[in-house]
């Protein structure tokens, strides 16, 4: 065992288990390409204020679970804890909505940081694909965002999922609702941190997970009733884009997201299995982040989806994806020639598109074997001294046991004929 481990909250991604989380990132991903979106990386941290501005000083994320330090030339950057402000950031510097086309349709995967309380489904390290649409305000594509996670997830064979929708109003509308829940909020009996959240941003308040907490917000004024009639009209054709194209989803007033960023329309997609931490990912519109961050309005919206809980859902469900084996064919050589032999073919095969593995090290016939069906290669070649001198290498089918002789020059095309 070695003397370190993995830092607290985080995990390894190891074989087995790699492969399902890289089959997860690709069906997420792949609807995404199919529909306009380019890919797009940030780098793992950012300048704290970004997030201060972006994500809003008062939620969880910047006040308490970001890590943030000092570097040596007295910059002070954080690890991302989210990544929609910085492929927003690298949007605006890279002048992408000066390009031409907009929206600007992006999409990102990587690793996220926060410090929280570990437990199954909330980790310190954690990993996300996103989708960002920049620089159009039209609810199709709000409805396209959610669509696509939607595909995704059912291309995976989840069912037991669920898409809550709210709209959050508008710079116009959201004050006025803002007074009223300030005014229903001021009157609690409630600790002196939520007081706190009542006076910078009362919606945080809402999403208060604690029981407690909930309980007295029985009564609360609710945001539909403060909508102005152009964020009603909005949230009204997400609602029947979504109808349209066959996607359920629940309608939940209470949906505030944890970011302070959003606007408009707000989604997350919840699943049963999976107890507290039931939100696979979730998203919604940010109209105003643009000029948070000292760029110019550019209305937008996007997701995130958290590949750690969507493999979690996947367990939930008893779905066990099928990922290929990463060998199709094993090599087994029995002396030094052949050695050289088998190898060459097995660099000739790689160049030919042909995922190939060796079998190192000095090993008999039958550990060799062992390894190659522990590969779970489709083939194995074996070739000793005498298959060498009849110019041959044997051609085992790991599947159904049968093994043939294959002329050395026509191993490559054989190979690749039998794998299709």
């Amino acid at each position: 065992m070695s003397t370190f481990q993995a830092p607290k909250g985080t995990y390894d991604l190891i074989p087995p288990v790699s492969a399902t989380f890289l089959a997860v990132r690709e069906a997420i991903c792949a609807p995404l390409r199919a529909s306009g979106y380019g890919y797009i990386e940030t780098p793992g941290f950012e300048n704290v204020e970004l997030f201060a501005r972006g994500v809003g000083e008062s939620t969880d994320i910047v006040s308490k679970e970001m890590y943030a330090f000092e570097t040596k030339g007295g910059d002070r950057l954080a690890l991302r804890p989210e990544g929609t402000a910085s492929v927003l950031r690298a949007a605006l510097e890279a002048n992408l909505h000066k390009a031409g086309n907009l929206p600007v349709k992006l999409w990102y995967s990587g690793s996220y940081y926060r410090y929280e309380r570990p437990q199954k489904g909330r980790y310190r390290h954690f990993s996300q694909v996103g989708a960002e649409a920049i620089g159009m305000e039209d609810p199709a594509l709000d409805a396209e965002l959610i669509i696509l996670a939607d595909q995704a997830y059912r291309s995976l064979g989840l069912r037991r999922f669920r898409i809550l929708l709210n709209s959050l109003g508008d710079k116009e509308c959201r004050p006025v609702y803002r007074e009223a829940l300030q005014g229903f909020l001021r009157g609690l009996d409630l600790d002196e941190e939520t007081r706190r959240r009542i006076e910078i941003n009362p919606l945080r308040v809402l999403d208060d997970k604690r029981a407690d907490v909930q309980s007295r917000l029985a009564g609360a004024p609710m945001l539909r009733d403060y909508l102005c009639d152009a964020c009603k009209a909005y949230h009204e054709e997400v609602r029947e884009l979504l109808t349209a194209a066959g996607v359920a989803f629940e309608d939940d007033e209470k949906l505030v997201r944890g970011l302070d960023y959003y606007t408009r329309t707000t989604f997350e997609f919840v699943h049963d299995g999976l107890g507290s931490q039931s939100a696979v990912g979730g998203g919604g519109r940010y109209d105003g982040l643009s000029e948070m961050i000292g760029g110019p309005a550019l209305p937008s919206v996007g997701w995130a989806l958290g590949v750690d809980r969507t493999v979690l859902a996947l367990e939930a469900e008893g779905i066990a994806i099928d990922v290929p084996s990463a060998t199709s064919v094993y090599a087994v050589a029995l002396g030094e020639e052949a050695r050289r032999t088998l190898f060459g073919l097995v660099t000739e095969l790689r160049r030919a598109g042909v995922a190939a593995d060796f079998c190192y090290g000095a090993k008999g016939l039958k550990g060799a074997m062992k390894n190659a069906n522990r590969s779970g290669a489709r083939y194995t070649v074996v070739a000793g001294e005498r298959d060498l001198a009849e110019g041959v290498a044997q051609l085992k089918d790991m599947e159904s046991g049968e093994q043939v002789p294959v002329a050395l020059d026509g191993l490559v095309a054989e190979v690749t004929r039998r794998l299709g």
